[in-house]
């Protein structure tokens, strides 16, 4: 991928829009004022961008305007704004604008630090355009949280936004990847964040959404991004909210009988939790970033394939940049206080206590671990039979180093490390490596290894490498 030409100021880059007089729309704002039209203005030469600035605070007022909807931040308000915004400033200024003029709308619904609460940050912000003369337009939709404690920094950050975006819109949309990380620009991950893009349009056909939402954690605007089991991608807080929450992390390639059986043993220990009720849950799969890399890059097929294969099997996909699992505990704490469960293998437990793992933090494996288990937050631990040993390795006897045999114990004792058994031992020698080493030479015996539903996928779709010769 070619890199990003010189990166410009927010100001130079209202005022390349504005100079261009073939670039015209209108730019409607609710929920934090008209910082983004403000910045037009502001740059000189706002007549040859903007035909057009509106905010509509009265909920009457925005329902006369773009019709009734039952949230006033969400994706459908935006869609009502960019629908109304851009039809009209088409219909109104195509016989009076010269013959080369691309249209657009920009359109933000927000709900900004109140001056009463203090209430999630959050908003649905879009551009609609055309990119050619006449053409049938192109969606960039996003939903972003904004960081800032003060609501005028918090309208100053959705000021820069929202420039970047029009900006790189029109300019960077035959390189979706610089749209991305040109939103970032004057912005530090500390006051935005955006966890979820989308792409659509006729030039944004060949565009893999799912692709562009893994760039965001590239480009850190976001440290993680959900996938529903449809496979789509959706906003994180609409998802987990006050869910108990069951995580599984793992590579996932493939994702093995040995993985479901796992899940299927936490979800048993899980729900007996006084405060769990099971049909509530909501069990994640979660990959790292770190096992996604290969070297300096992302294989996007690789990546494809293991969100399909996980979403054929009901599953919730999480994509985190959080190595440690206390940093993982802390992001889904944003969204329920109910009891979050992480499950994992034995094996992990090793590394777990592993005290070079923590190197840089002041307070070491107690700081960890105080972060990790503050609430209701446990631990629940699979265990190991690696192929051929008679004995299996549990969380009973897990060599761990032997200064840190009383945390152990502390931590089993007070119901913090939970031991959990098998629902099929027959799994346990699974080696996922193996199994990866297998597909990847044809059919074999590795197809026992895996659900049948993964196995016919991997087959049919060639995927992870499958030699089908």
């Amino acid at each position: 991928m070619r890199k990003r030409d010189t990166i410009l100021s927010t100001d130079q880059k209202a005022l390349a829009l504005n100079l261009d007089k073939f670039k015209y729309g209108s730019i409607v704002e609710i929920g934090a004022g008209q910082e983004v039209a403000r910045r037009f203005f502001h740059a000189g030469a706002a007549a040859g961008t903007v035909a057009k600035t509106m905010s509509a605070y009265d909920m009457a007022v925005s329902d006369d305007i773009y019709g009734h909807v039952d949230r006033y931040v969400s994706r459908a308000r935006l869609m009502q704004m960019l629908d109304k915004e851009f039809t009209q400033v088409v219909d109104r200024l195509t016989h009076v604008r010269p013959k080369n003029t691309t249209f657009f709308a920009y359109a933000a619904t927000v709900t900004a630090r109140s001056f009463k609460q203090k209430n999630e940050c959050h908003g649905w912000i879009g551009i609609r355009l055309q990119l050619h003369p006449g053409a049938q337009p192109s969606d960039v939709i996003l939903h972003v949280r904004m960081l800032d404690n003060d609501n005028a920094l918090q309208s100053e950050a959705l000021g820069i936004l929202g420039v970047n975006l029009i900006h790189g819109a029109f300019f960077n949309h035959d390189q979706p990847e610089w749209v991305i990380e040109g939103l970032a620009d004057g912005l530090s991950p500390e006051r935005i964040e955006v966890d979820l893009i989308h792409f659509s349009g006729p030039y944004f056909e060949e565009v893999e959404n799912r692709l562009m939402n893994l760039h965001l954690i590239s480009s850190w605007l976001t440290r993680a991004i959900i996938f529903n089991p449809a496979g789509e991608v959706v906003v994180p807080g609409e998802l987990l909210y006050r869910k108990p929450m069951l995580v599984i992390r793992g590579s996932f390639k493939p994702v093995t009988c040995v993985n479901i059986d796992m899940m299927l043993g936490g979800q048993k220990q899980f729900s007996q939790e006084s405060a769990v009720a099971e049909q509530e849950v909501l069990s994640l799969a979660e990959i790292t970033m770190n096992s996604l890399a290969s070297g300096d890059s992302i294989d996007g097929a690789d990546f494809l394939a293991r969100i399909d294969l996980l979403a054929s099997q009901g599953y919730t996909v999480m994509i985190s940049d959080y190595v440690r699992f206390f940093r993982l505990r802390a992001y889904l704490r944003r969204y329920t206080q109910k009891p979050i469960g992480i499950v994992m293998s034995v094996r992990d437990l090793e590394v777990l206590f592993d005290e070079k793992y923590y190197d840089g933090l002041e307070g070491g494996i107690l700081e960890a671990f105080g972060k990790l288990f503050p609430d209701n937050t446990h631990v629940y631990v699979y265990p190991s039979r690696p192929h051929g040993a008679a004995e299996m390795i549990t969380l009973d006897n897990v060599p761990v180093p032997e200064h840190l045999r009383h945390l152990l114990a502390y931590l089993k004792e007070n119901g913090k490390l939970v031991a959990i058994e098998p629902q099929d031992a027959g799994h346990l020698e699974i080696d996922a490596a193996e199994t990866l080493a297998g597909l990847r030479r044809g059919r074999g015996n590795w197809e026992k290894d895996v659900p049948e539903g993964v196995t016919q996928r991997i087959i049919e779709q060639r995927l992870l490498g499958f030699d089908s010769e």
